[in-house]
C-alpha cells in the first residue's frame, strides 16, 4: 500500500518540469490580475449586509431577529438565477453602447451597491421602526445590487479567457473577495470602534463614517471597469433588439418576482403553524421544518412561474425572448452532456460544498463553547484563516493547471470532508491554541483549494452563449441545499453533540466523492464522443 502510494506521487512530481512551472507566471497575465480587484469589490458588500450590520443594530439597541426585511437581503444571493437573463440579454441605454453588455451592468451593479451603502451610512437605527425599515429596505437594495454584480463578473470572467486560464482567474478572484470581506468586516468594525462606537456607548457618527468609507472602497472595481476591455465574445454578440421587447421582459420579472415574494411573504405564518404541527407528528422540529420550507420553496416557484404564465396569456410579454432567455440555456446544458450527465452534474454542484456549510455555521459558536476568546476568534479564524484560504486558493489553481481540474476536485474534496474530523479531535482536547492553529490551517486550506478547483468547474461547463444564466444557475444551485441542511445544524448539536456532528458532516463527503469519481468518467467519455 505504502509503495503504490509512493510510486504515485513520484510519478506525479515528476511532471512538474521548468516548462510547467511557467504557468505560475500567469498569475501576472492582465485578466487574472483584474479577478483581484473584481473579488475584492464582489466580496466587500456582503458583511455589511450581516455581520457587520449585525453588531451596528445591536449597538443602537435594535434585535435584528425583530426585523424580517432583513432576511430578504439574502434572497439575492440564492435566487440570483431568476433575473440573469436580464443581465444576459437587456442592454443599459447609453451605458451598452459605450462599454459593451458585461462591463455596463458591472457598473450598474457597483454604482448601485454604492448608493445603497451610502444610503446606509446615512439613516440612524436607534431613531425609531421607521428608519429600520429604511435600513432594512437599503440591505435589502443592497444585497440585489451585490447579487447583480456577481452575475456581471462571473460571466466576464468566464468569457474574458480560455478555459486555461479560468483555474487561476477563480484562485485570484477568491483572493480579492476574501480581502474584501476582511475590509468590511474587520475594517469597518475597527473604524467604529476607533471613533468610539461600543455596546455601552453607542455612536452613530461612527458607524456613518465606517460605511461612507466602505462606499469609497467601491471606487476600486468602478475604476478596474473603465481600465479593462470588454470581452470579444460578447462585444461581437451583442444584440441590442427592440427596446419595447426589453421592457416588456423586465415587467414580466417584475411580475414573477413579485409572485414570488408575496407567496413567502404570505404564507410565513401558515407556514409557522404546520411546521409545529407537523413536528408534533413526527416529533422532530428540524426535519418538519425542512420539508414545510422545501414545498414552501417549490410552491413560491410555481408562483413565480404562474405570473409569468399569466404575462404570456395577456401579450405582455415576447414569448421568443422567454424562450432564448430561460429555456435555451437549460436545453443547452442538456444536449451537450446528455439527461443522464446532466442531472448527474447538477447533483455534484449541489451537494460539492455541504461538507463545509454545513459545519461552518455552526464553527464559531464552537469556538466560543470551547473556550477560546474572542480576541483568538478575531486573529486566528478570521485573519490567520484569510491567509491560509488564499494559500489554499493559489495552490488549487496552480494545481488544477498542472494535474486537471477533476482530479484536484477529488482532492479538495476529500480534504474538506476529512479536515472536519479535526474539529472531532479539537471537541476533545478543549481549548489549546497549537490545535486551533492546525485546525484552521487544514480546513481553511482545503476550502480555497477545493473553492478554486470548484469555480474553476463551474466555468467548463458553462456556454459562451448562455454564460450569465448557466453560471447563475450553478452558483446558486451550489449553495441552496447546504443551506437549507445548515439551518439545523444547532438542532443537531443539541441532540447528538459535537464530536457525532462533525463526524456527520465529514461522512456527507462520501457522496460527493462518488460523484466526482463517476462524473469524471463520463465526461472523458463525452469529450472522446464530441
Amino acid at each position: 500500500m505504502s509503495r503504490t502510494l509512493f510510486e504515485f506521487l513520484s510519478s506525479n512530481l515528476q511532471r512538474f518540469s521548468p516548462k510547467h512551472w511557467g504557468a505560475v507566471k500567469n498569475f501576472a497575465h492582465p485578466r487574472v490580475v483584474t479577478m483581484l480587484f473584481f473579488g475584492f469589490s464582489a466580496g466587500l458588500p456582503i458583511l455589511l449586509i450581516f455581520s457587520s450590520l449585525s453588531l451596528w443594530l445591536r449597538e443602537a439597541g435594535v434585535q435584528r431577529s425583530a426585523v424580517t426585511f432583513f432576511s430578504w437581503a439574502a434572497l439575492g444571493y440564492s435566487f440570483k438565477f431568476i433575473w440573469a437573463p436580464l443581465v444576459d440579454q437587456m442592454p443599459i441605454p447609453m451605458m451598452s453602447r459605450m462599454l459593451g453588455r458585461r462591463r455596463a451592468w458591472i457598473l450598474l451593479a457597483q454604482i448601485g451597491i454604492t448608493a445603497s451603502i451610502f444610503a446606509m451610512s446615512m439613516i440612524d437605527p436607534a431613531k425609531g421602526q421607521n428608519y429600520i425599515v429604511l435600513m432594512a429596505l437599503a440591505a435589502v437594495g443592497l444585497g440585489f445590487s451585490s447579487a447583480t454584480q456577481d452575475i456581471s463578473i462571473d460571466a466576464y470572467r468566464i468569457e474574458s479567457a480560455d478555459e486555461s486560464l479560468q483555474a487561476l482567474m477563480a484562485s485570484v478572484y477568491i483572493a480579492g473577495y476574501r480581502i474584501g470581506m476582511l475590509a468590511a468586516g474587520a475594517g469597518a468594525l475597527f473604524l467604529a470602534q476607533i471613533k468610539g462606537s461600543t455596546l455601552g456607548a453607542y455612536d452613530y457618527t461612527a458607524w456613518r463614517m465606517a460605511y461612507q468609507i466602505m462606499a469609497g472602497l467601491m471606487a476600486i472595481g468602478i475604476i478596474t471597469v473603465f481600465v479593462i476591455k470588454e470581452p470579444e465574445v460578447t462585444a461581437k454578440e451583442t444584440n441590442y433588439g427592440r427596446t419595447t421587447d426589453h421592457a416588456r421582459f423586465f415587467i414580466l420579472f417584475l411580475v414573477s418576482a413579485a409572485a414570488f415574494v408575496s407567496w413567502f411573504y404570505f404564507t410565513s405564518g401558515i407556514a409557522s403553524t404546520l411546521k409545529e404541527q407537523v413536528g408534533f407528528i413526527i416529533k422532530n422540529t428540524s426535519v418538519a421544518g425542512f420539508i414545510i420550507e422545501t414545498i414552501r420553496l417549490a410552491a413560491g416557484i410555481g408562483a413565480a412561474l404562474l405570473g409569468a404564465r399569466m404575462m404570456v396569456a395577456l401579450k405582455v410579454a415576447n414569448m421568443e425572448m422567454i424562450r432564448s432567455a430561460y429555456v435555451e440555456p437549460v436545453s443547452d446544458f442538456f444536449s451537450r452532456y446528455g439527461a443522464r450527465l446532466a442531472w448527474l452534474l447538477l447533483a455534484l454542484i449541489g451537494l460539492y460544498r455541504i461538507s463545509d456549510i454545513v459545519l461552518g455555521v455552526i464553527s464559531n459558536v464552537f469556538y466560543q463553547d470551547m473556550g477560546f476568546s474572542k480576541i483568538h476568534i478575531a486573529s486566528i479564524v478570521k485573519t490567520f484563516g484569510l491567509f491560509m484560504t488564499i494559500a489554499g486558493g493559489f495552490l488549487g489553481g496552480t494545481l488544477s493547471i498542472q494535474f486537471g481540474v477533476m482530479r484536484i476536485l477529488f482532492v479538495g474534496a476529500l480534504l474538506s470532508a476529512l479536515t472536519n474530523l479535526l474539529f472531532v479531535l479539537m471537541a476533545w482536547t478543549g481549548p489549546v491554541l497549537p490545535m486551533l492553529y492546525l485546525v484552521i490551517s487544514a480546513d481553511n486550506l482545503a476550502g480555497g483549494l477545493a473553492g478554486a478547483a470548484f469555480v474553476a468547474f463551474l466555468s467548463s461547463l458553462t456556454n459562451v452563449r448562455f454564460t450569465a444564466i448557466q453560471y447563475a444557475v450553478f452558483s446558486s444551485l451550489m449553495t441552496l441545499v447546504p443551506k437549507m441542511f445548515s439551518g439545523y445544524s444547532g438542532s443537531i448539536v443539541d441532540q447528538l453533540g459535537y464530536p457525532v456532528f462533525f463526524t456527520v458532516t465529514a461522512v456527507m463527503g462520501i457522496p460527493v466523492l462518488i460523484l466526482i469519481l463517476i462524473c469524471g468518467a463520463r465526461l472523458q467519455i463525452n469529450e472522446t464522443k464530441n
